[in-house]
């Protein structure tokens, strides 16, 4: 008999000391550096506290973090393993995606090329 291959949590060093949910939203179409100046302010908190600042926060990136923020509760509920009261942000990233490449016509038959970038972002709720 062959040997057995290792699991994941084998090879990253066993068990892992704190309990955490991670949910990852992609292709977002919004600008990297507009949703990392929510991200700035939210990373850190309470899940409660950082819901209510931004369903506060006039800016348009404050909608997506939400929704992606009440899908890592919904995540950590069913998985049962994190207690709400005790759940805040230990870490959240926004990364860039691929650009959408687009053209607008210029003086003289030239054209100036656009770009539009798309967004990741990975949202990491812990209770320690």
């Amino acid at each position: 008999m062959g040997k057995r291959k290792k699991t994941m949590q084998e090879r990253r060093g066993g068990e892992s000391q704190f309990n955490a949910v991670q949910v990852k939203t992609r292709y977002i179409r919004i600008a990297p550096r507009k949703l990392r100046v929510v991200a700035d302010v939210v990373r850190g908190m309470h899940v409660g506290e950082a819901m209510t600042m931004l369903q506060f926060m006039p800016k348009r990136g404050a909608k997506i973090l939400l929704k992606t923020l009440r899908s890592a509760v919904a995540a950590a509920e069913n998985k049962g393993t994190i207690s709400m009261e005790a759940a805040y942000i230990s870490k959240i990233s926004v990364d860039q995606g691929p650009a959408l490449k687009r053209w607008v016509p210029r003086a003289r038959g030239m054209a100036s090329p656009i770009k539009k970038f798309l967004s990741h972002l990975t949202v990491e709720l812990s209770d320690e």
